[in-house]
């Protein structure tokens, strides 16, 4: 099977996926997975913070210079399977709504 040929799926995360499996990532170890979560101030972010650390997530709580928007990053310890990334979406989706916040992409840094 040539580098190319993985079959991911045709969503925006498969394509995220396909971008990574292309520039080298070894799908078979572990990654450090960050995860993003929009939330509206500094009160609902440090009380997000609180229920998502209670849930074992790593996270942290910082604002954009620019735009002055909070953003909760969560950093996750996992392989880079599609469902996996999906169902983690999923569970910061369902914790941070309480809190007007929203799951708001992921990445992995790549050497």
């Amino acid at each position: 099977m040539n580098l190319f040929s993985r079959k991911f799926p045709n969503d925006e995360d498969g394509q995220v996926l396909k971008m990574l499996y292309k520039q080298g990532v070894d799908f078979k170890e572990l990654q450090n997975v960050d995860f993003f979560v929009a939330v509206p101030d500094k009160n609902s972010g440090e009380s997000l913070l609180i229920t998502l650390k209670n849930k074992d997530f790593n996270c942290e709580l910082v604002q954009d210079d620019e735009t002055k928007e909070w953003t909760c990053y969560c950093f996750v310890r996992m392989l880079l399977n599609h469902q996996d990334i999906i169902d983690v979406q999923k569970q910061l989706d369902e914790l941070s709504k309480p809190y007007g916040g929203y799951s708001d992409g992921w990445g992995v840094m790549v050497d």
